[in-house]
């Protein structure tokens, strides 16, 4: 049995790991494998191929996998005649495109002769219930133990060569957070910046949880109260009505403060609130031909919107409850090491603010830290290990690239080197509004300049340029250095990109790949296979959002 992953943040990988561990106490022989490791001619090779992949954005592959897409869907892959193969996707149903990374892999396989086991399984982002049917279908499928008494190794997480620690460290995860007490925190942006960005701090003592520079936090939200209570009012439910969650008996108040999604439009809420509110637009945006439609709509309405734009009087508790998906943690890139600061853990968070229909919004987590993160509060918390953002060999140059709280786990980076005393240079490109404002942890790279932890840094501040002139941003910066930029790569450099990936991350990758042709001398194509070897070798990593 080959078992394939494509993950972003590791959830694809621990639904792909509880499955190998399945199949190894049934006795079968498994190969645990990340698509980002796993070599294109083992594909031939696979009797039975299980496959976990997460969408990334609104359709595309996990960015590891991009190069096993790329081989699957290309000339070169084999014929799979007498191979078998299933499928679990995972996905936000928020976007157009659904599933649809592993919605290609299902078409591409059985395109390729495969045949199918188990017809797809397409998950929304509570998918733990619906993963964990599929495995058991999947089981039964594949009939009685291959070897019963005499289960065979998985190659799961003792055997798992890729980058980063197999599974969680310590005792907490998702379904069972640590309450760590908040320490500090700050607010890092200046008087007059047009954002607020905070720097957080907080307790793991006690808790067993273990952190490497390049991993995430994960952060369990709690809504809004003025937004609970609108909800409430507008549908008419008390705020003590008693509702079934999970086999728990609760008040609704308590369930849609901590339990549930109470801003996200899905498909799920826009099918119930049609029938609740009879309303045919709202029935003709769930059909799946109106995904487009519904994709917009989505992105345009919270929850409280469509209630008030197709309003429901005197709506039953469970009925609304029914509506609703499970509130989702938040991650957030780690900004502080382990090796230096033993038990706590550091978070750069800015908080989102807007406006729609006329009203001030803000974003779940980002806004309840800010409210009410104040020191000795407690949030629920566990540790994400990240799979593709580790830091190389001590000796390994580093060329760093963020920008905004992009920069986080730079500094978890250099706190590491530091505490090691690794040779390594290294080189941050960090981006930001403006400099009187928004330079982050200013004095912190200052110091690690001075004292030669930090090699070089180049920054581009966007909305400081003269007015009518051009805006900098940190891809510029990079053009300006590419000559010393592309000696790095040649000397071995293992380059991070962290930050947006609507606009940063795309605009990164195509000056580098610019660098590669005008001071290596290759074609475009050489120079985004010189970036995809990079990539394949774990040189070239990305934690992009």
């Amino acid at each position: 049995m080959t078992v394939l992953f494509g993950t972003e943040t590791g959830n694809s990988a621990a639904v792909a790991r509880t499955l190998a561990e399945r199949l190894g106490e049934r006795g079968f022989d498994v190969q645990l494998a990340d698509m980002a490791d796993f070599k294109p001619k083992q594909l031939g090779e696979a009797q039975d191929l299980l496959i976990v992949a997460s969408t990334y954005g609104d359709g595309d592959p996990p960015q590891p996998a991009v190069s096993f897409f790329e081989f699957l869907e290309g000339r070169k892959a084999p014929r799979l005649e007498g191979s078998r193969y299933a499928v679990l996707a995972l996905g936000d149903s928020t976007y157009e495109q659904f599933c649809a990374a592993g919605r290609r892999l299902d078409e591409r396989l059985a395109g390729l002769g495969a045949e199918s086991l188990l017809p797809r399984v397409d998950c929304d982002v509570d998918y733990e219930d619906a993963a964990s049917n599929w495995i058991d279908a999947l089981l039964e499928k594949l009939g009685p133990d291959a070897d019963a008494g005499q289960a065979q190794p998985v190659s799961g997480p003792a055997q798992y060569d890729g980058p980063g620690p197999a599974a969680p460290a310590g005792s907490h995860d998702k379904r069972n957070p640590f309450r760590a007490r908040v320490l500090e925190n700050i607010v890092l942006t200046g008087r007059g910046s047009s954002k607020e960005v905070r720097h957080v701090e907080l307790s793991l003592e006690g808790s067993g949880l273990r952190h490497e520079p390049g991993d995430a936090l994960g952060l369990l939200p709690r809504n809004d109260p003025a937004l609970v209570q609108a909800l409430l009012d507008q549908a008419g439910v008390p705020r003590d009505a008693a509702v079934a969650l999970k086999g728990r008996d609760l008040a609704i108040g308590q369930a849609l403060t901590a339990e549930l999604d109470i801003v996200n439009v899905t498909p799920r809420f826009l099918e119930q609130w049609a029938r609740l509110a009879e309303s045919e637009q709202l029935k003709d945006l769930s059909q799946p031909a109106n995904a487009h439609e519904r994709a917009a709509f989505s992105h345009t309405h919270h929850i409280i919107d469509v209630m008030r734009k197709y309003p429901v009087k005197g709506v039953d508790a469970a009925a609304l409850i029914a509506a609703l998906r499970p509130l989702q943690p938040r991650l957030y890139s780690i900004a502080s090491s382990a090796a230096a600061l033993p038990g706590e853990v550091h978070l750069t968070i800015a908080k989102v603010d807007y406006e729609l229909f006329g009203e001030p919004r803000q974003g779940v987590m980002s806004g309840f830290v800010a409210g009410h993160g104040r020191p000795d509060a407690e949030i629920p918390v566990y540790v994400q290990p990240s799979l593709h953002f580790r830091l190389p060999a001590d000796d390994a140059p580093i060329l760093m690239i963020g920008a905004g709280t992009g920069v986080a786990p730079y500094r978890a980076f250099l706190q590491e080197r530091e505490a090691r005393g690794a040779a390594g240079r290294s080189w941050l490109f960090f981006g930001e509004r403006r400099f009187r404002t928004d330079f982050l942890y200013q004095t912190e790279w200052q110091g690690w300049l001075k004292d030669g932890v930090l090699d070089r840094m180049d920054v581009a501040f966007s909305r400081d340029a003269a007015h009518g002139a051009e805006k900098t941003y940190v891809w510029h910066r990079l053009q300006e250095r590419g000559y010393e930029v592309y000696d790095w790569l040649e000397q071995g450099a293992h380059v991070y990109v962290c930050g947006d990936a609507a606009q940063m991350a795309p605009d990164v990758h195509r000056t580098l790949a610019e660098i590669v042709v005008r001071h290596g001398g290759r074609d475009i194509d050489d120079a985004h296979a010189y970036l995809r070897d990079m990539q394949q070798a774990h040189r070239y990593q990305r934690d992009v959002y």
